[in-house]
């Protein structure tokens, strides 16, 4: 599970913005949101602009040089931060697994290349390189992995390399972050497929429901949300079978749906597609929605408990102990992440409204 995660210089973040997953407090309620002493689930709030959507991007920067899947084009247009002085963009993450850590650090230039990489497992350094003058630290890669060729070019990670190259067992640490990297699932719930992680490609977003016989389920899910349309599948003249709306005239889903209703299609299908997601950041994720179906959303994602998930809102119907907790609750504003747990110095219990608190103003931060 990934225990830390700092940026820094990169899109709107000048300064460092830090998110401690380690970070719990003893409340004793809504046990669900915490897994193995880890933030499992948690809700970001924060004023438009400030930087939600890069934050969730910011985390997945990982994605695209440790693993081989989809990381839609255009999401990382304008990579460093304007006032970037330093010339490179600096990402941490501390992942946990069972007794093991790693520590992973590196740094990317405008052109999202690596320019510095250095890791560690258990506080023993594993490698440290410079790749703009091709040299470092690999004794303790070597050392790890005698008989593999450290001969590098060009600036492909490093752990990577190690990685994909070993021998090392199933069990080790590097292998489970490995997996847990490949397993990440960043999306937007719009009416877009737009996504980072997972898959190499998805193929079937258009048609899953037919190919998993899905249909009468996503129906049922679709009036579970309120929308009380049957639907049906059609097999039109280009002999391709569509998704339609089942009414006196069919009508083609993705054509006449409402944006709510695409965005629920949207989420529907990861929730069904990613069954052993690591962590998932649904971005917007109740933009169109009731705020009584956000709700059910939730509790949806709080019932998947292997996987880490964030959510960015401006739902403050959400902000409740009935549903989270206040240490799952954060602000992100330009210059830090607080959870409301630390955004004051009131002993927040489970009695209290946070909501009225929230715009009250207790939280500014």
């Amino acid at each position: 599970m990934l225990k830390l995660f700092e940026v820094t210089g990169f899109k709107n973040f000048e300064n460092t913005i830090r998110l401690d997953f380690s970070d719990v407090r003893d409340y004793k309620f809504n046990d669900s949101c915490v897994n193995k002493d880890l933030l499992g689930k948690i809700i970001v709030y924060g004023k438009n602009s400030v930087g939600k959507t890069n934050l969730g991007l910011a985390i997945f920067d990982i994605v695209s040089h440790m693993t081989s899947n989809n990381v839609t084009p255009g999401l990382y247009e304008y990579y460093l931060n304007t006032n970037n002085k330093a010339g490179f963009a600096e990402f941490h993450y501390v992942f946990s697994f069972g007794p093991n850590e790693i520590d992973y650090r590196y740094r990317k230039n405008e052109k999202q290349e690596l320019v510095y990489e250095t890791a560690a497992i258990d506080g023993d350094t594993l490698f440290e390189f410079d790749y703009e003058n091709m040299e470092g630290n690999l004794s303790g890669v070597e050392e790890l992995l005698p008989n593999l060729n450290m001969v590098f070019r060009g600036n492909d990670s490093i752990l990577k390399y190690a990685i994909t190259n070993s021998s090392l067992d199933d069990s080790h640490p590097l292998y489970q972050m490995q997996r847990f990297g490949s397993r990440m699932l960043w999306f937007r719930s719009l009416d877009e497929n737009r996504y980072i992680g997972y898959e190499v490609k998805s193929n079937n977003y258009l048609d899953f429901l037919f190919e998993g016989n899905l249909l009468k389920e996503f129906e049922a899910f679709l009036h579970d949300a309120g929308i009380p349309e049957n639907l049906r599948a059609i097999e039109d003249a280009d002999g391709i079978t569509r998704l339609y709306f089942d009414t006196q005239i069919p009508l083609p889903f993705f054509k006449t749906a409402s944006s709510g209703t695409k965005s629920l299609y949207n989420f529907f299908y990861w929730y069904k597609t990613a069954t052993d997601v690591s962590f998932m950041f649904i971005d917007e994720f109740d933009a169109f929605y009731h705020y009584e179906l956000a709700e059910s959303i939730v509790e949806l994602v709080e019932k998947m408990p292997e996987c880490q998930a964030i959510m960015t809102s401006h739902n403050t119907n959400l902000l409740s102990n009935r549903i989270m907790r206040p240490d799952c609750y954060f602000i992100l504003t330009s210059d830090k992440l607080t959870s409301l747990a630390n955004a004051t110095e009131r002993e927040l219990r489970e009695g209290h409204n946070l909501a009225k608190l929230y715009m009250g103003g207790e939280f500014d931060v």
